[in-house]
C-alpha cells in the first residue's frame, strides 16, 4: 500500500548492518572521486561519488544513502562557503540588484513553463506538475507536494534528474570549453596547517546549523553555518577555510547522496518520466544561459558566475562548482539561497492559487503505479 501523503519521511534505523553498507557506498564513491581526479576533472570528488552510485544504483546495486551524514558534511560545506563572504568580496555588492530582480521572473517562468508542459506532455496532474517544475530544494518540493496530493514518485525522479543533470553539465562544460582546471587543495590548507583558535572560531559556526533548524530556516545545515562562518570573516575575526580533507569528504558524501537517490529506480518503468526530466532540465539550463548572456551584456557581471547562479542545480552543489573554478562564491551562493528561500515561501501561496482556479479537490494519497521514485533522501 502506498504511504499516505501526509506522512512525513522517516529515515531508516542505523542498524550495524546498514551503518556497513553506509560504509561500503561511500568507499564506492570514493573510488569514483579518486577516479575523476586522476582524470583532472572538475570537483571530482563530488561528481565522481555522483557519477559511480548513479550508474551502480540504476543497475540494481544495493546501495545505502549516507542520509543522516550528509547534514553534518553539509556544516562543513556552509562554513566553507561563509568564508567567501569577506570585505573584499562584497565590495561590488551593490552591483547585484539587477540580476536578484531579473532571477525572480526567472523562476517565475521556468516553472510556469515547465509546469505546463508536464500536464500537457507527461500527462501529470496539476499538482505534481507544479512541484516538479519549481526549482526549489528536493526535500522541501519533495514534502510540500507530497502533502498537497502530488505524486511523490514522479516529483523525486523529476527533481534528482534535475540536480544530477545540471551538475554534470556545467561541471564538463567548463573542463572541456572553457578551459577550467580543477583548483588546487592548497588554497583551502590541510588539517595539520590550521592554527587552533582558527579551528577553534570555525568548529563555533557549526551551531548556526542547530539554531536555523530551531528557527526553522530552510536548508538549516547549510545556511546557519554559512551565516556565522561570513559573520566571523567579515568581522575579520579570521581567515581560514575548512582544511580540504574534511572538504574532500563532504564532497564526497553529497555526490554519493545524489547517486543513491536513484536506488529502487527501475528505469524501464519510468523512462518516460526520466525522458521528461531530462527534457525540462535541458530547457532551464538553457535559459539560464540566454539570461546571463543578456545580463552579461546589460550589467558587466562575468557570464560564468551569472549562469551558476541561475542554473537549476541544487545550493550546496552549484556553490561548490563556483568555489572549485573560483567564480564569485558570495554571488552564486546568494542568488542560489534567493531562489530557495522564493520558492519555499511562493510555493504554498501559489497552490492555493491552483487549488482555487482549477478546483482542486483534497489532498489524497497518490495511486498505485509503476513509477520508481528515487530516494528522497532529507
Amino acid at each position: 500500500m502506498p504511504r499516505d501523503a501526509k506522512t512525513p519521511l522517516a529515515p531508516p534505523a542505523l542498524t550495524p548492518m546498514r551503518a556497513a553498507g553506509i560504509l561500503a557506498t561511500l568507499l564506492f564513491g570514493a573510488a569514483g572521486g579518486m577516479l575523476f581526479f586522476k582524470l583532472t576533472m572538475p570537483l571530482p570528488w563530488m561528481i565522481g561519488a555522483m557519477v559511480v552510485t548513479t550508474v551502480a544504483a540504476l543497475a540494481g546495486a544495493p546501495l545505502k544513502g549516507p542520509g543522516g551524514i550528509r547534514p553534518l558534511m553539509i556544516t562543513i560545506l556552509g562554513i566553507m562557503l561563509g568564508s567567501a563572504f569577506t570585505p573584499d568580496a562584497l565590495a561590488h555588492a551593490g552591483r547585484w540588484w539587477p540580476s536578484l530582480a531579473t532571477l525572480i521572473g526567472f523562476i517565475v517562468v521556468v516553472t510556469a513553463a515547465v509546469a505546463a508542459f508536464l500536464v500537457k506532455a507527461g500527462k501529470f496532474d496539476p499538482v505534481s506538475a507544479y512541484f516538479s517544475a519549481a526549482p526549489g530544494g528536493f526535500a522541501t518540493m519533495l514534502v510540500l507536494g507530497g502533502e498537497l496530493g502530488g505524486d511523490e514518485r514522479r516529483i523525486s525522479l523529476v527533481h534528482a534528474v534535475r540536480i544530477l543533470l545540471t551538475v554534470l553539465i556545467i561541471a564538463f562544460w567548463f573542463r572541456f570549453f572553457e578551459g577550467y582546471r580543477p583548483g588546487s587543495a592548497a588554497a583551502l590548507g590541510s588539517v595539520a596547517d590550521i592554527a587552533g583558535h582558527d579551528f577553534l572560531i570555525l568548529a563555533v559556526c557549526a551551531i548556526g546549523f542547530p539554531i536555523a533548524r530551531r528557527l526553522k530556516i530552510p536548508a538549516a545545515p547549510l545556511i546557519g553555518p554559512m551565516v556565522l562562518s561570513a559573520a566571523v570573516h567579515m568581522a575579520g575575526l579570521t581567515t581560514a577555510k575548512p582544511p580540504s580533507e574534511l572538504v574532500n569528504l563532504a564532497q564526497i558524501v553529497i555526490g554519493t547522496n545524489v547517486g543513491c537517490r536513484f536506488v529502487g529506480v527501475p528505469v524501464r518503468h519510468v523512462f518516460k518520466t526520466m525522458y521528461l526530466s531530462i527534457a525540462v532540465t535541458l530547457f532551464m539550463v538553457a535559459l539560464a544561459v540566454v539570461f546571463a548572456y543578456l545580463l552579461n551584456r546589460l550589467t558587466g557581471i562575468g557570464f560564468e558566475a551569472l549562469w551558476l547562479a541561475f542554473s537549476p542545480g541544487g545550493l550546496a552543489e552549484m556553490t561548490l562548482i563556483s568555489l572549485a573554478m573560483g567564480i564569485d562564491t558570495a554571488f552564486v551562493s546568494t542568488h542560489h539561497l534567493l531562489r530557495m528561500i522564493f520558492m519555499v515561501t511562493a510555493a504554498p501561496l501559489v497552490f492555493a492559487w491552483l487549488k482555487k482556479r482549477l478546483h482542486l479537490k483534497k489532498p489524497h494519497p497518490p495511486k498505485e503505479s509503476h513509477e520508481g521514485v528515487a530516494n528522497p533522501e532529507p
